[in-house]
């Protein structure tokens, strides 16, 4: 059987994810049983002309001093990757020289070329936020998000954010692709947040699954006032869930992202790791 391979892409400015979500995330590729690609992006910061009088010198010695600094954190981050447990046996890294400010074009096109990508989360960091968009809606592949906290382990119980749309579909498809053999699946519906269709989607979904022979179950969940993607990792944490998997939803706009309220709220408070598709 072909080997399953994750892409891993590091960004090095203007900063790094922290070097625990990085970890975390290179061990939820080993634990889902995949090798990883892991891509380092140092950035080379093109002349830029003086204006006249020389009054801004001083910008190419501050652009070297980014160029410096963004190869130096390649390196650390080669290190650190390369010193993980078991890194060798599983893992590959490269670094890519992209002009600034093209960073996520070359991830996303690279991402393209594999089976998923895994990122380290670190809710704050503007840097993680912009790859992650960039790779849910760009790349055409699925992105699992890992929050430094995150205790990978093989998916043997995946939780289903179904809402019966597209972007749904196409999680549900990716995350069975993941599912260790013989797991369990949960399928999570919120049923006063948007307009569903008569009947119960979480039930007939999990019977459907269980047609094709998988383990599952459904779980109706209502939101009482609270956050829709608060109730649903909560929901997921709770029936044991190692990942929980939901569509991205968004639209584009002078290539900035707008997140639906559910995608956004995760994205904002990573409990547990997720996977997006777009």
């Amino acid at each position: 059987m072909p080997d399953r391979i994750a892409f891993l892409p590091l960004d090095s400015y203007p900063e790094p994810a922290t070097d625990a979500a990085i970890l975390a995330a290179l061990a939820m590729a080993a634990a889902l049983g995949c090798k990883a690609d892991v891509s380092t992006f140092a950035v080379d910061v093109p002349p830029v002309a003086a204006p006249i009088g020389g009054y801004l010198m001083n910008l190419d010695s501050m652009a070297r001093a980014a160029e410096d600094s963004s190869r130096a954190t390649c390196a650390r981050l080669h290190a650190l990757v390369t010193g993980a447990p078991d890194a060798a046996a599983f893992a590959t890294v490269t670094t890519k020289e992209v002009i600034m400010g093209a960073t996520l074009s070359a991830a996303a096109t690279k991402a393209r070329q594999f089976d998923l990508s895994i990122l380290p989360w670190t809710s704050d960091s503007l840097a993680s936020q912009d790859m992650a968009q960039s790779l849910v809606f760009e790349s055409g592949r699925p992105v699992i998000l890992v929050p430094a906290q995150a205790q990978p382990v093989a998916a043997d119980h995946i939780a289903i954010a179904w809402d019966e749309s597209r972007v749904a579909a196409r999680a549900l498809g990716d995350a069975l692709a993941l599912l260790a053999p013989g797991g369990r699946i949960t399928v999570l519906t919120v049923k006063n947040d948007k307009p569903l269709t008569a009947g119960d989607p979480a039930q007939t979904l999990a019977a459907s699954l269980r047609q094709r022979g998988y383990d599952a179950d459904s779980v109706d969940l209502a939101l009482d006032g609270l956050p829709v993607a608060g109730v649903l990792q909560t929901a997921a944490l709770t029936a044991g869930a190692r990942l929980l998997a939901m569509g991205g939803y968004g639209h584009s706009r002078l290539r900035d992202f707008i997140l639906g309220g559910a995608t956004k709220g995760v994205l904002s408070d990573l409990r547990l790791p997720v996977l997006l598709s777009h």
